[in-house]
């Protein structure tokens, strides 16, 4: 049976426990004299997220920054999107609008509406799905490629070795909720 160890204090992201050093985690809250198994190697990475022999601590940070700007750029890719639809949603609620202005007596200013701003382009020569299309083909589309030949090149295309570490640094062995893999 392991031995148990009192935890008896955090110190800058560090369990200090029995006056040693027991785990490496972010700041988080524990129960003071939280009783736990003795100190235990990290968990083993599932093959998947394992790193390469000869792969060095920077060059898994670089990929993990390249991974984080993709998946920026994901995002803004996104709000890209919710831009276009809610911008073509307010094209046809200006189509709403003329009819009820030509309805209350209003078709002079229906007619500006009409033929001024319904169908116009947003930026000079393109609507919003063409900004989509630009992005993706002259951006979006070439990180992708970048960054799964990074990987592929370095790290045998495996991804998110940097995450799949820092969970392993970050799991309590043999605690609840704390597994590796489902």
């Amino acid at each position: 049976m392991a031995e148990a160890l009192t935890v008896w204090r955090r110190t800058a992201g560090i369990v200090v426990a029995d006056g040693g050093y027991w785990a490496r985690m972010e700041p988080a809250d524990l129960q003071p004299d939280l009783e736990v198994d003795s100190p235990q190697p990290p968990p083993e990475l599932p093959a998947d997220h394992q790193r390469p022999d000869g792969l060095d601590d920077t060059t898994v940070a670089a990929l993990g920054t390249l991974t984080d700007a993709l998946e920026t750029v994901i995002r803004a890719r996104g709000h890209l999107y919710a831009f276009h639809q809610l911008t073509g949603r307010a094209d046809h609620r200006l189509d709403d609008a003329v009819e009820l202005l030509r309805e209350a007596g209003h078709s002079e200013l229906a007619d500006q509406i009409e033929t001024d701003l319904i169908g116009r382009n947003v930026i000079p020569g393109r609507w919003t799905f063409q900004i989509i299309e630009g992005y993706d083909d002259n951006y979006y589309d070439r990180l992708v490629e970048m960054e799964r030949k990074a990987r592929e090149q370095l790290a045998d295309g495996k991804r998110h070795l940097n995450e799949a570490e820092m969970k392993q640094r970050r799991t309590t062995p043999g605690r609840p909720g704390h597994e590796m893999e489902p």
